[in-house]
């Protein structure tokens, strides 16, 4: 069994540039600086399943030519991880089957209310979208692939948010300042972590520099690599500084697990 996981955007909320040009420290000349809103994809033969639904998923999955998605998790409520929900409704007419949808209490009140016509019928357009119960475990078997993803409810500032354990080998936390201590043995012997790591300073809800490499150096995973960047992190320059095996990501970048 094959299991790709790619990293479809890597930005903070903003992204790099702002929408305004603003490249902040950035070289807008190193292509591995433009970086989307964050999402990710976890693809097999025969399964296709998204992290989150980023304001800039059309182009991220034009970019990396997805024909389909099976499964959907959302990590919290925020515009940033929630805005492109629109851009399911094709997968769901392609089939004539609503997609399965996993998330927080918090985040499907919030995804019912401002984004009612995914899950109701209308007139006009039927919903596209079929909330499942988020268990300790979700484990889903295609032909000879399984998969099975935990999520862990992690502090995002002033509200909860999903991070996700997949076939206990990686790990994605996109939006987290903080992890419960009684969690952290469900990061441990990761192939790889891909975590929160918005800037140098200190912010209120995310992890900066120092602290994901705290955590690195604490659950020793054999390879990480950082998401949610801000325009204060340079590609070039984080990897001149940072160790061996902690690498910034980019949008597209990929690797097996």
């Amino acid at each position: 069994m094959s299991i790709k996981f790619t990293i479809m955007g890597c930005g903070s909320s903003m992204g790099v540039p702002r929408a305004d040009g603003y490249w902040g420290n950035c070289d807008p000349k190193e292509i591995k600086n433009y970086r989307t809103r964050c999402s990710a994809l976890l693809t097999t033969e025969k399964m296709t399943i998204l992290f989150d639904t980023s304001p800039d998923l059309r182009n991220q999955l034009l970019r990396e030519k997805v024909r389909n998605i099976d499964k959907i998790f959302i990590s919290h409520e925020h515009g940033d991880q929630t805005h492109g929900i629109n851009d399911l409704r094709i997968f769901f007419l392609k089939r004539k089957k609503k997609i399965d949808i996993y998330t927080s209490y918090n985040t499907k009140k919030y995804l019912k209310k401002n984004f009612s016509y995914c899950f109701s019928d209308s007139a006009d357009y039927p919903a596209i979208l079929n909330f499942k119960n988020l268990k300790k475990k979700i484990t889903f078997n295609s032909n000879n692939d399984k998969i099975t993803v935990k999520p862990l409810v992690v502090g995002h500032g002033k509200i909860d948010c999903l991070a996700f354990v997949i076939n206990n080998k990686c790990a994605y936390a996109s939006d987290v300042n903080k992890i419960k201590e009684k969690d952290l043995k469900f990061l441990s012997n990761l192939k790889y972590l891909v975590i929160d790591c918005l800037r140098f300073s200190p912010h209120p809800s995310h992890f900066n520099l120092e602290e994901s490499l705290k955590l690195v150096e604490r659950i020793k995973p054999k390879k990480t690599i950082l998401t949610n960047m801000h325009s204060d992190l340079d590609y070039n320059y984080l990897l001149k500084i940072l160790p061996k095996n902690v690498k910034p990501a980019y949008d597209g970048l990929s690797f097996y697990i």
